[in-house]
């Protein structure tokens, strides 16, 4: 691992998760409060000030963190919410131009080069950075990814801390900071791991991992302590830009007496929907997100859905999706299903000899095809039974996009 020559910028937005579940209401960060554990777990999510005061940290199960702070306050975790304001902020921060890596929802680094010119310094850059994601942020520019977080951690909101592009100040930089730095910039998840092991042989400071002789590190730690003694010495690899995607998203409000069955359809019909959106180009899907609005309990559901090879048919992707259903935690509200990742376009390989229904086929899917590009998405449609046996009318069927 060498050192990098880059001007890396990270933008660090403090407790960001707790932020979006408390659904805007800043009176609950004043008091001992925290995210309640995901359905059939029992540790917390991230935790206010006032309940760190008490003791309480991110990931202590349910009943300790009780039993040191009696007035803790719980709050219902929001991961689909979380994921789709982090997810604007990232597509507003590429709208500047910056070519963004995404190392957790509230953490994002970028480097700063290729945009100087443009907006004409470093300062200015953070400025228009500090605009685009319309949020309280801390700012740290340094040489490496490890060393611009370790910057943003020490900043004000509305003081960045940049620091030179010298190693050996950087490593003097470095020397006093936490060892649990190491878990919030971890690229590698063997780095999380390690921090709790290095505070039992009572290595506090990255100053003291970075003192130890490296064959001992390699002997007692592999791979993971040797990447962490590196950026303790300030060194780190080169970032690693997402691809700038699109956010294609298709959602359904559900009644409350939703079943089984209402749910399979109406996951049938977000299916159908986007595949016919426009945005899509005859691209197959290589993973998608299927989340939900939760009535009783409050919050959001979110699962990540990736399929073992890229699809454009629905019924394999309702095959796929349908299971997901039954890991639901509570009665749904608002079904979404959302493109993570994009696939390769489908291929149009025709057969040696068609067949004469395959044919007929075919000629449909180009008639419907130009029906939409002349008359919009909407022009082909099909009836879609959701609650047959419904005493409301309009709940037992809807409108859904044609199969193509």
């Amino acid at each position: 691992m060498a050192e990098s020559s880059g001007l890396i910028a990270c933008a660090l937005l403090p407790r960001f998760e707790l932020v979006v579940s408390a659904g805007g209401r800043t009176e609950l960060l004043g008091v001992p409060v925290a995210i309640a554990p995901e359905p059939g777990g029992q540790q917390l999510g991230a935790v206010s000030a006032a309940a760190e005061a008490f003791g309480v940290s991110p990931g202590m199960r349910l009943g300790e963190a009780l039993a040191r702070c009696r007035r803790l306050t719980l709050i219902p975790p929001d991961p689909a919410g979380v994921q789709e304001r982090w997810e604007l902020m990232l597509v507003a921060l590429e709208a500047i131009g910056a070519a963004v890596e995404s190392l957790r929802p509230g953490l994002v680094c970028f480097d700063v080069r290729g945009l100087l010119r443009l907006y004409g310094g470093t300062d200015a850059v953070l400025l228009a950075a500090r605009r685009a994601l319309a949020a309280p942020a801390r700012f740290g520019v340094a040489s490496t990814r490890f060393a611009a977080l370790a910057a943003a951690s020490r900043a004000r909101t509305r003081q960045p801390l940049v620091l030179s592009g010298d190693p050996r100040r950087t490593r003097e930089f470095l020397a006093p900071m936490p060892v649990e730095l190491l878990r919030e910039g971890a690229v590698d998840p063997g780095l999380r791991l390690l921090v709790e092991p290095l505070q039992r042989l009572g290595i506090r400071t990255l100053g003291q991992l970075a003192g130890l002789p490296r064959a001992a590190v390699a002997d007692r730690f592999g791979r993971p302590g040797l990447h962490a003694r590196e950026l303790a010495l300030g060194g780190d690899l080169p970032l690693r830009p997402r691809e700038a995607g699109e956010l294609v998203r298709e959602s359904l409000e559900l009644p409350e007496s939703t079943s089984g069955q209402q749910l399979e359809r109406a996951v049938g019909l977000l299916v159908d929907r986007l595949l016919a959106r426009h945005e899509r180009r005859g691209r197959t899907l290589r993973a998608v997100v299927l989340s939900a609005a939760l009535v009783e309990r409050g919050g959001t559901w979110r699962q990540l859905v990736a399929f073992r090879e890229s699809l454009s048919d629905p019924v394999r992707m309702r095959l796929a999706l349908t299971p997901r259903l039954q890991l639901l935690p509570a009665p749904v509200q608002t079904l979404a299903l959302a493109v993570e990742r994009f696939g390769p376009p489908t291929s149009d390989q025709r057969a040696l000899l068609e067949e004469p229904s395959r044919a007929r086929v075919a000629r449909l899917r180009e008639a419907v095809r130009q029906v939409r590009a002349g008359a919009g998405p909407d022009a082909a449609l099909r009836v879609l039974q959701i609650d047959p046996s419904s005493r409301f009318p309009e709940r037992r069927s809807i409108l859904a996009p044609f199969e193509r």
